[in-house]
């Protein structure tokens, strides 16, 4: 068994961690971290984990932290774990960092895209990008895993096998995505108050949504070549989940013809079939949220508009889990050894 700690255990993503957390056999909770709520029981702020958690909240230690545990998870803002790692944490102690820290490898791109000054560039070359279906070799070598985001696996996951066999003309994709309310933490803000977001839908980060440059380099990889897409967020009046529509045009056969539905499923078959949480749903079925919720599950499936010549793609996933914590233990487990679906084969909730 090994010892965890979470910096930023009273966020969303922190309790949903802990929520995880609890039901794996491999894994015993030392550190519940939080700025907010230093000294206070964790079961005072989340009560559904009254007698289930009897700790209290401890502060963000990670110098302390990294001599007590073997895991260290920080699902807290950006720049936070840049201005704390160092050499000394990292050679005690692995880290899965749930925010934008680590993900993306051109520093200028970060500092231009989040308007922050990276503290610890010197560890962005070894981090890993923590997308099991992908990278799943480089996360079991890894010190240092950078946790993707919700938007970017949802949307990463939906096209990739198409990116990557080379199906879809990458530069024409366009993303259409949409997420429930917690996506936005737990901190209080306006926009996110129920008189604002009840019995409304908005875009939001148009042209300008952080997420994009994490979705361009990561599918980039998969094309072989640097690529430009349109990336528009929405928010929408639910607790969890993403629905991702991704468009793209269909790349012609020798013979000028589209590729079938057969040929497309075969790659999305090829990819995905041994995945145990991405599933490609039947013929004519589209990704739902509510059939996901709650759970490690990535739904994706396409439809072919032969009127067009373009591909319609789509995915839906939680956001909290395989959006965030849910993955974050899917990178866990590779690190250590443990089956991968340890403590995530959460049936989704329904209703």
């Amino acid at each position: 068994m090994i010892k965890a700690g979470i910096i930023g255990a009273t966020g969303y993503a922190g309790a949903e961690l802990v929520r995880i957390l609890m039901n794996h056999k491999e894994v015993e909770i030392k550190w519940y971290g939080s700025r907010s709520y230093v000294e206070q029981p964790y079961a005072d702020i989340y009560r559904n984990m009254f007698e289930i958690v009897d700790a209290k909240c401890m502060e963000d230690n990670m110098e302390e932290l990294a001599e007590q545990v073997d895991v260290i998870f920080t699902a807290t803002p950006q720049g936070f774990l840049a201005g704390v790692l160092n050499e000394s944490v990292l050679s005690k102690t692995k880290i899965v960092d749930l925010s934008a820290d680590f993900r993306i490898k051109d520093v200028a791109t970060y500092e231009e895209w989040y308007k922050i000054e990276h503290k610890s560039p010197q560890f962005i070359e070894e981090a890993v990008y923590g997308l099991c279906e992908v990278n799943r070799d480089l996360v079991k070598k890894a010190r240092l895993v950078a946790n993707p985001g919700c938007y970017t696996t949802c949307s990463i996951l939906t096209a990739y096998p198409l990116v990557k066999e080379g199906l879809i003309d990458a530069d024409t994709l366009i993303i259409d995505a949409k997420s429930g309310t917690s996506g936005a933490g737990r901190g209080a803000k306006t926009q996110n108050l129920f008189c604002e977001v009840n019995e409304n839908m908005k875009a939001y980060g148009v042209a300008t949504h952080r997420h994009t440059p994490e979705i361009e380099e990561q599918l980039g990889y998969a094309a072989g070549k640097q690529i430009r897409i349109n990336f528009t967020p929405h928010l929408v009046p639910m607790n969890r989940g993403i629905l991702a529509t991704e468009y793209a045009t269909l790349k012609k056969k020798a013979d000028g013809s589209l590729p079938t539905y057969d040929e497309v499923k075969a790659v999305y078959d090829k990819y995905y079939a041994k995945e145990k949480f991405v599933r490609v749903l039947p013929k004519g079925v589209c990704p739902e949220t509510k059939w996901v919720e709650g759970s490690n599950y990535v739904d994706v499936n396409f439809v072919i508009d032969e009127r067009t010549g373009r591909i319609v793609m789509m995915g839906a996933l939680d956001n909290l889990v395989k959006g965030a914590a849910g993955q974050a233990v899917q990178n866990m487990n590779l690190l250590f050894g443990f089956e991968e679906t340890e403590g995530l084969e959460m049936v989704p909730m329904f209703p």
